[in-house]
């Protein structure tokens, strides 16, 4: 039951391109958003898709194969952990809340010609 704590897998598509970014030593970072779409009908038989979207972020081999492969549209599953980090937002003054979504493991999934 360990496994199933702070677990999230999603499948999705990108929104954006992924921004990656490199640090010392080599290391990447990839940050990109996917949305997921939920099918429904309403009260008076109407077909309603809502969609969420999901803040992500890859390291290093993930974050390799993002830079690589993934471009705005493509499909891809992942797996991964939530973590919620915080901010002053400069213009207000605030503290500003984030999750994020660090994936443990990506899968692309889409046709080989979205990539």
């Amino acid at each position: 039951m360990n496994n199933l704590r702070n677990s999230v897998r999603l499948i999705g598509n990108l929104g954006v391109d992924p921004e990656v970014k490199e640090f010392e030593q080599g290391r990447k970072l990839a940050r990109f958003s996917i949305a997921t779409n939920e099918n429904y009908k309403d009260s008076k038989g109407n077909k309603v898709t809502e969609t969420s979207w999901h803040q992500l972020i890859a390291w290093g081999r993930n974050a390799e194969i993002a830079e690589k492969y993934l471009h705005k549209g493509s499909e891809v599953a992942v797996e991964g952990k939530l973590i919620t980090r915080n901010y002053i937002d400069n213009k207000t003054g605030g503290k500003r809340y984030v999750t994020e979504i660090v994936i443990n493991e990506l899968m692309m999934i889409g046709s080989k010609s979205a990539l």
